[in-house]
């Protein structure tokens, strides 16, 4: 059932994690403070700006539940490979885009990319360790690769301004080579309790639902919530819903195990870990373009400004893989009630340092939270259906983040130019009320589980 436990296995797996996450996390870093610099070279007029960060985001959320479950049937470290040689060969074309479709085209295939990359990495590095060690190794590689959440911003930011916003996407090609390479070496492994085959059936209907639902989240509050194509989109996301859930019943090997959902952390953590994601987004997007706009800071200063809240995100992955699976619902209420707090804080600021202060806070907060939903939900099912497991979390953490986008959307709207700082204090406020619902959701799940009750149990 799992290959590789520990061992010289065991760090090669941590290695070619923890260089994925970084690199991915690079990607989304240096972005945001480089989407200005594309504005201006690529004439982002018409709202086409967020596209560069919701095309990513729109086909991880769709695929990555699809994704998961074939990484434990076909492979995990052979879907790693995949989803980093398309992660790395779309960052390519991004850096040589002639025009923004091009780019955002390039931009949907590293999302595919990402998807088949980001649960398969997970799942191999939960398999490759012992049981006792796996929160602590998986906090260890997200702390890994949230370094680049550290040089992310002052890389964009530097880059951006010295060479060009394309240089961000050409440091994605070697890292992604890297990590590859540590994968090559990583023991292979599989759920060998299920046979070998695709539910085609299953992986099409699970795949267009969470295309259209994406789609919908992230373009609702254009289109206006009751148009038309809102509700067209709505309506497809059910229909193929209800077709993939009547299928999974009556298949022999689904794609996905419907008890999955009786598994109430599993469901709660994911849950706010979405609110936390769509909060995470929004501090991403915004704040770069905050400090670049009222607070009237150059890409590099902005940048090295943004160091302190990206620093105590990344260190947050370490600290959440040594807290207990059992105290994980009580730790993720409380970093979100003080995200929420934070962000309150930033969006009434009336000074940089305060404003600074205020989102290195909400950093650490959030970054606490992402760790838990990563760490917590894989130590709460079987390790043969990890990969699963953490193609659904990612699937709805993804998604939620079109939410983040949409939040932030008004902040963006000079396209290039400064953010009004109306808009920007409207999406941290937003942003703080995602905070708030995953931690009332979180508190009301605790009072009701079953103190006897085993976590693990699906």
């Amino acid at each position: 059932m799992v290959a590789g436990n520990g061992g010289s296995a065991g760090r090669w797996a941590l290695a070619a994690v923890s260089a994925t996450v970084f690199c991915v996390q690079l990607d989304a870093f240096a972005l945001n403070l480089a989407l200005p610099g594309v504005g201006r070279e690529l004439g982002a007029a018409g709202g086409g700006l967020p596209w560069v960060v919701s095309g990513y985001l729109l086909a991880a959320g769709a695929l990555m539940a699809g994704a998961g479950r074939l990484g434990d049937l076909y492979g995990r470290r052979r879907s790693l490979t995949a989803g980093l040689a398309v992660f790395g060969g779309a960052s390519l074309v991004c850096a040589l885009a002639p025009s923004l479709p091009v780019l955002v085209g390039a931009r949907v295939v590293q999302g595919a990319g990402g998807a088949l990359a980001m649960p398969a990495g997970l799942a191999l590095l939960t398999n490759a360790c012992p049981p006792g060690a796996r929160a602590r190794m998986t906090g260890r590689a997200l702390g890994i690769g949230g370094m680049a959440t550290v040089c992310g911003p002052y890389v964009g930011g530097a880059l951006t301004e010295a060479v060009s916003w394309r240089a961000v996407f050409w440091l994605n090609v070697p890292i992604a080579l890297v990590a590859m390479v540590c994968a090559a070496r990583a023991a292979e492994s599989r759920d060998t309790t299920a046979p070998v085959s695709l539910d085609a059936a299953g992986l099409v209907t699970a795949t267009g639902a969470l295309a259209a639902l994406a789609v919908l989240v992230d373009r609702g509050h254009l289109w206006g919530w009751a148009s038309g194509r809102s509700v067209t989109a709505l309506a497809l996301a059910a229909v193929l819903g209800v077709v993939f859930v009547r299928h999974e019943r009556a298949v022999a090997h689904p794609l996905l195990d419907l008890a999955l959902f009786g598994n109430r952390p599993f469901v709660a953590l994911t849950a706010a870990g979405a609110a936390a994601n769509a909060a995470t987004v929004v501090v991403l997007f915004v704040v770069p373009l905050a400090l670049q706009g009222p607070w009237r800071l150059s890409a590099a200063a902005a940048g090295t400004a943004f160091l302190a809240p990206a620093a105590a995100m990344a260190l947050a992955g370490p600290v959440a893989g040594r807290i207990r699976t059992a105290a994980a619902v009580r730790a993720m209420a409380g970093a979100l009630g003080l995200g929420a707090a934070a962000l309150g804080a930033a969006a009434v600021a009336t000074s940089l340092p305060v404003f600074l202060l205020a989102v290195t806070g909400c950093g650490a907060a959030l970054g606490l939270a992402g760790a838990l939903t990563l760490i917590a939900t894989q130590a709460v099912v079987r390790p043969e259906r990890a990969g699963e497991a953490s193609g659904v979390t990612k699937t709805v953490i993804t998604t939620a983040a079109g939410l983040g986008v949409a939040l932030s959307g008004p902040a963006a709207e000079a396209h290039g130019g400064p953010a009004p700082a109306p808009a920007v204090d409207a999406a941290l406020v937003a942003a703080a009320a995602c905070c708030l619902a995953g931690a009332a959701l979180l508190v009301l799940t605790r009072s009701g589980l079953n103190p006897a009750s085993r976590w693990n149990k699906e």
